[in-house]
């Protein structure tokens, strides 16, 4: 078994955990992360828990998490850059979470290029998870149920657009920006609902556009380019879709610190074509 494949293993069996435990964690709360952004307690438990199931792996070299400040040293090989429980203020509500996870081959920060694999896990009304790897061909989503991974097959991204998610309040986004996302909006039909890897799953599952702009609360962006963006991006771009700064691929980012920010547009390629067409024009 190589190291991708004690990295996948290893990741299922935790999210298998973390699905049936997540409940225990729904109302504690905790501290704030190194992002200046209130935690729950699910977010440092889920941390805690990938961290004591990936670090220890023989071919990875460093952990870094967005609940941590620093990226732990682990020896040699890959690194690990991963959000423990992205959307975790859903868990309150009873809505969906995730985990999102990027493998790189070099040392942090660094750019989606370095990426040699990339994990999504939602925990939804069933989990699942979906993982793009270089030594494969194709993007895999496995059904996580009963202590069992059952591979649900390839997926690839559908060709006509149905849905787009647009994030952040018109009031605090750009004029220009607000423009250009009525105009998808008046076409297609709009699902957003704050945690990053469910509003994707809707994009991957019915073709459309996911995306974070700058706004006046973020005005690099929410989402983190090690932890979300990059990670996403992979995946998305490996199914055959394309990711957007808003002037070129997310993987093409270099960011200048480990909790770097970027705004984040993921998709139908003729989308993310779109969107760049219209910002490049303000």
């Amino acid at each position: 078994m190589n190291t991708l494949d004690e990295i996948e293993r290893a990741v299922k069996d935790t999210a298998h955990y973390v699905s049936g435990n997540l409940a225990n964690y729904a109302n504690r709360s905790a501290g704030e992360n190194p992002s200046g952004e209130q935690q729950v307690g699910g977010d440092v438990w889920a941390d805690d828990l990938f961290f004591d199931a990936l670090a220890h792996i023989d071919g990875i070299g460093a952990y870094a998490s967005e609940e941590r400040k620093d990226v732990v040293d682990c020896g040699e090989g890959y690194s690990i850059a991963i959000d423990p429980l992205d959307g975790s203020s859903n868990l309150a509500s009873n809505n969906s979470v995730g985990t999102i996870i990027g493998i790189y081959d070099a040392a942090l920060p660094a750019s989606g290029r370095e990426m040699v694999a990339s994990v999504m896990v939602l925990y939804g009304p069933y989990t699942t998870l979906t993982i793009a790897r270089s030594d494969r061909e194709v993007v895999q989503e496995h059904l996580l149920r009963d202590g069992h991974s059952e591979r649900w097959g390839q997926f690839v991204l559908p060709d006509d657009a149905t849905v787009v998610g647009l994030a952040g309040k018109p009031s605090e986004r750009s004029d220009e920006f607000n423009d250009i996302a009525q105009s998808f909006e008046q076409d297609l039909k709009l699902r957003y609902g704050g945690a990053t890897v469910a509003d994707l799953a809707q994009v991957l599952e019915y073709g459309g556009l996911f995306g974070y702009p700058a706004t006046a609360a973020y005005p690099d962006g929410k989402l983190r380019v090690h932890f979300e963006s990059a990670p996403l991006a992979y995946l998305v771009e490996a199914a055959g879709g394309a990711s957007s700064d808003g002037s070129q691929s997310l993987l093409d980012v270099e960011p200048d610190g480990i909790h770097a920010r970027t705004p984040t547009f993921l998709g139908n390629i003729e989308l993310i074509d779109e969107l760049e067409a219209g910002l490049s024009e303000t």
